[in-house]
């Protein structure tokens, strides 16, 4: 295991590496799950690129620190990351919150920028009072009492089988994350609001949502890849919020493809 103290926590990363002349790919993971989401989508990278994930603040092995967050907090700490790595010029994959620190770490740090993936994310998630209202139960009841209607926001009715043992263990790996860390996310996606400086993205951008994602639908997803100049718009058939989960091989497919876009028309 890796492990970097940026700015006043110490974040949990792994590198996964390949030849010098190979892109960089940093993921970037949602609300209450840790960068072991990724695993059925870079075991089909590994080796063509480099590859770098982490578990933000609050979430996985890394520390919480003061809460509740800013959005800026999550894109400096994972700019911090990356120039640790003396990574610039990376694909930016980001999945939900983590779609939200990619177009953060955009407007702030384009040097680290070269392309970005925009999975299940918006340029705005959920309103202020829906937030609140979260942030308020799982302060009072834990994160156990929301975590069947996240989970049916996130998976679809065939991956949610009570026979599926790998439902129940992304349930135990939601309902695990610290409180604090989750509501601290909760409130640094309340404050974000990305809609202006989507419209000002001037690199190659790819916008992907699973079909039955009920977090960020569709409609939403597509909305974000209006604002962004270029930008590509794909749909995971028979996926919910969590593609890599419940679709890798078809993810992983559609990123491939962009990548060779992005790399050919350098």
């Amino acid at each position: 295991m890796q492990f970097a103290h940026i700015n006043d926590v110490t974040l949990h990363y792994q590198v996964i590496g390949a030849a010098n002349d190979k892109p960089v790919l940093v993921f970037a993971n949602s609300l209450g799950t840790d960068f072991r989401i990724w695993r059925d989508v870079i075991v089909r990278f590994a080796g063509d690129f480099a590859i770098v994930l982490y578990d933000k603040r609050g979430h996985g092995l890394s520390d919480i620190g003061d809460v509740p967050y800013s959005m800026d907090l999550h894109v400096s700490d994972l700019a911090g990351l990356l120039d640790l790595l003396s990574v610039k010029q990376a694909i930016i994959c980001g999945l939900s919150v983590g779609g939200l620190i990619a177009q953060g770490l955009y407007a702030t740090r384009p040097d680290l920028v070269r392309a970005l993936i925009l999975c299940d994310t918006a340029h705005k998630i959920g309103t202020v009072e829906s937030w609140d209202t979260r942030i308020a139960t799982v302060e009072q009841d834990g994160i156990g009492s929301i975590a069947d209607g996240v989970l049916e926001k996130w998976f679809t009715p065939a991956f949610r089988r009570p026979e599926n043992s790998a439902y129940r263990g992304y349930r135990n790996m939601l309902a695990r994350q610290p409180v604090t860390g989750y509501t601290g996310t909760c409130a640094a996606i309340r404050d974000a609001d990305f809609t202006e400086a989507a419209k000002r993205i001037a690199v190659p951008t790819l916008c992907i949502v699973g079909d039955h994602d009920g977090s960020t639908p569709p409609d939403l997803v597509l909305q974000t890849a209006k604002l962004i100049p270029g930008a590509r718009y794909e749909v995971i058939r028979d996926a919910g919020h969590i593609p890599c989960v419940e679709q890798p091989e078809a993810l992983t497919a559609v990123l491939r493809a962009f990548i060779d876009i992005v790399l050919s028309e350098e």
